[in-house]
């Protein structure tokens, strides 16, 4: 692929609205010449391409939109399946996961020690002693321990490569092979990136693992925190991970 197979410009006719207006212009790929940019960058041609179907995916899977490509002669349909983030803010952030902490702890395999850890972070167990604390409900990172922080940067660390698969492109039948941002910048216009899942993970996934000043900690690109909000509801004491998506962008500096 080269860089303009892989993000654009566009003027929009009507603006986008919601993740069901990529399912559009996909289904009307012979006349959309943004959706045959996107199937380009797919690596399709478009002279091969007999019909498209694009379709909503439901349920807490990685994929929004999966688009069925019908080849001509081979009477073959290949499947895609993309993760779709519509954003406003180019420095703002897209939550990507979140879940119980025990979800985490299952499909990681942590140690029970981390798992307390991660507990006490979220204010899922309250601290026993909160003088000096920035919270009296929870601790960060950076409050806790050595100890603590060494068990939590280990961990992160070994199993690097495997949380940001799981947090990015997931692991069941409707893992996603491409993730598609696009970057809403005015009523009229808008810019877009497509990726493959793997070049998407090399991006999020560089850099270290490590404890931010504001006591969360950071995966390389990949943020994590305690969800928060909810009027203080049990659900605010869960785990999320969070990322740029307009960092695609800057990533076609050097595609």
């Amino acid at each position: 692929m080269n860089k303009k197979e892989l993000f654009g410009s566009e003027t929009a006719k009507d603006g986008f609205r919601n993740k069901d207006d990529v399912i559009n212009k996909f289904n009307d790929w012979e006349k959309d010449e943004v959706a045959q940019k996107w199937l380009v960058a797919m690596c399709y041609l478009i002279k091969d391409i007999e019909y498209v179907k694009a379709v909503k995916v439901g349920g807490n899977c990685k994929t929004d939109v999966q688009v069925q490509v019908t080849i001509k002669l081979k009477q073959a349909i290949d499947s895609e399946n993309l993760s779709v983030k519509l954003v406003s803010n180019p420095q703002g952030f897209n939550q990507i996961d979140k879940r119980e902490i025990i979800k985490y702890v299952e499909m990681w395999n942590m140690p029970k020690e981390l798992e307390e850890i991660l507990k006490l972070f979220t204010g899922k167990t309250k601290p026993t002693n909160s003088s000096g604390l920035k919270d009296s409900r929870r601790m960060l990172l950076s409050e806790m321990h050595g100890k603590n922080q060494e068990t939590v940067l280990n961990f992160f660390k070994k199993n690097k490569i495997l949380i940001v698969s799981d947090i990015l492109k997931g692991r069941d039948k409707f893992a996603a092979d491409w993730m598609l941002v696009i970057l809403k910048k005015d009523k009229e216009s808008y810019e877009w990136a497509l990726k493959d899942i793997n070049t998407v993970m090399n991006i999020f996934g560089q850099g270290d693992v490590r404890i931010t000043i504001k006591g969360s900690l950071k995966i390389g690109e990949i943020g994590m925190q305690r969800k928060g909000g909810d009027a203080g509801r049990e659900s605010s004491k869960m785990l999320q991970f969070k990322i740029n998506p307009c960092l695609l962008f800057e990533g076609n500096k050097d595609a």
